[in-house]
């Protein structure tokens, strides 16, 4: 099982509509660790690594339209893990 790191960057209506502990709460139940933050633009993004198949089930949540708020479109990108992330946290 190949680690992966995932960047995903969020669009729509997905601030203040806890979008970020949604995120949060799947990724650990998919036993990823990273991140999610708001960012100024109203996107928010996220870090998340660890199994690629956790990755990408992941980034298929985030497109399902099960989230809160309203998702426009997810961008994301694929690297080799860095590691040093601890939990999974909304920053």
């Amino acid at each position: 099982m190949t680690n992966k790191r995932l960047t995903a960057w969020v669009r729509g209506r997905v601030q203040g509509v806890g979008f970020r502990w949604w995120t949060r709460a799947r990724a650990l139940e998919l036993g990823l660790t990273g991140w999610a933050r708001n960012m100024v633009d109203g996107r928010v993004e996220i870090v998340a690594e660890g199994p690629e198949e956790s990755c990408a089930a992941l980034l298929g949540l985030l497109r399902s339209g099960d989230t809160p708020g309203l998702v426009d479109g997810v961008s994301e990108y694929w690297n080799d893990p860095k590691g040093g992330l601890v939990g999974f946290v909304e920053r």
